[in-house]
């Protein structure tokens, strides 16, 4: 089996919603096609055309290679696919951008060797340890109104039936931290002893003494953990509030690289990874997160904002992974979020996933999504 096509989809969908913060109104897929007929599928929660550019740009030398021309021609089921694609950036720098090129691939790559082997992922990474995942999921912007935080919340767990929920804060909870308290007493009092709550500050505060002021709200309503509490480089800052008696989760607002989640967990103090798989290598990277954390003690939940290609990913890895975690489940309105795969992955009435038992990843592309939402397509090919 040998790699003969290379296939990169800048897909985007235009609205007003794609002001906010919300990665799946644009996206880059990536669809690898080798010679017996089979395709892998990918996508990084990235800036599609840098993506494009990494793997379908010529070389420059042979410390700055693009990415297709490492692969075509090679069998998906190597091993060594993932170093040398690798090291076939060490020029360019290995870490972000190029981190999320080489995640689109591997997510692709993996789901080939799985198709090949006639099995689901996760039993490639060691064996599902359970079947089923409960999801979270995220609402933003949070209400401004008691009523409005009540309809939000009943809304979520009636019609998506999650069994958690996340806030994504904004600026604005810091000026009336009573009234925000007020907010969150709302969103409790829906979900009753037994759900989680979540805060992402989504990098809505700059400095330790500003995130600390709504720890009393915090402390209140029971958050799981918070999540990105500051500015990723504040290794300091994160040190200092983690001695504040809430959990602190890192990572999915831009680390990469297992180095830099081992440097948030042993100088930041972080109690969570939260690698978003797309970014920082696929499975091969992840799989060297998560090794990392476990001997450190520490938890790994994944980050996961973008279609049902990063649902299906999380799901195989949250299965073998030695711990059960939550997983984020996308609430974003975004037609790309619910249409780029033929496949749906809904959350039970009990509030969990069911894990892709089939072949690979266990979704496929939906050609007229692709059709309807493709921006830029590139196509790298091997010419015999």
């Amino acid at each position: 089996m040998k790699l003969t096509q290379i296939e990169s989809f800048h897909l985007r969908h235009e609205d007003p919603g794609i002001s906010l913060f919300d990665g799946s109104y644009d996206d880059c897929v990536v669809r690898l096609t080798t010679d017996d007929g089979r395709t892998g599928i990918g996508e990084v929660e990235s800036f599609a055309p840098a993506i494009q550019a990494l793997i379908h740009g010529p070389d420059a030398h042979n410390h700055a290679r693009g990415l297709a021309g490492v692969l075509l021609g090679r069998d998906p089921r190597d091993p060594a696919l993932w170093d040398e694609l690798y090291h076939a950036c060490d020029y360019v720098g290995r870490r972000g951008l190029t981190m999320h090129a080489l995640g689109a691939l591997d997510l692709a790559l993996w789901d080939l060797r799985a198709q090949a082997a006639g099995q689901p992922v996760h039993a490639l990474l060691g064996g599902a340890k359970r079947d089923r995942l409960r999801a979270y999921g995220t609402i933003y912007p949070m209400g401004r109104t008691e009523a409005e935080v009540t309809r939000q919340v009943t809304d979520r767990l009636e019609r998506l039936h999650l069994s958690a929920i996340k806030f994504a804060a904004d600026p604005w909870w810091m000026d009336d931290v009573a009234h925000t308290t007020r907010l969150l007493k709302a969103a409790r009092a829906v979900l009753g002893p037994d759900r989680g709550l979540i805060v992402d500050c989504a990098l809505a505060y700059q400095t330790k003494e500003e995130g600390l002021l709504l720890y009393p709200a915090y402390r209140e309503v029971g958050l799981l953990f918070l999540e990105a509490p500051l500015p990723l480089d504040d290794i300091e800052g994160h040190a200092a509030m983690s001695q504040f008696g809430i959990p602190l989760g890192v990572g999915d607002l831009g680390l990469t690289h297992v180095l830099e989640f081992i440097d948030a967990m042993d100088r930041g103090r972080a109690a969570i990874c939260q690698p978003d798989i797309t970014m920082v290598g696929g499975f091969t990277g992840i799989q060297k997160i998560a090794a990392a954390a476990r001997a450190r003690g520490k938890r790994v939940i994944t980050h996961g904002y973008k279609t049902n290609i990063t649902v299906a990913a999380n799901l195989h890895f949250l299965a073998a992974h030695h711990d059960e975690e939550l997983l984020e489940f996308s609430t974003s309105v975004s037609p790309l979020r619910w249409e780029t795969t033929n496949e749906q992955l809904p959350v039970a009435a009990d509030g969990f996933v069911r894990v892709p038992t089939g072949p690979g990843l266990g979704v496929t592309l939906n050609e007229a999504a692709l059709k309807k939402f493709t921006r830029t397509a590139l196509v790298s090919a091997l010419h015999r």
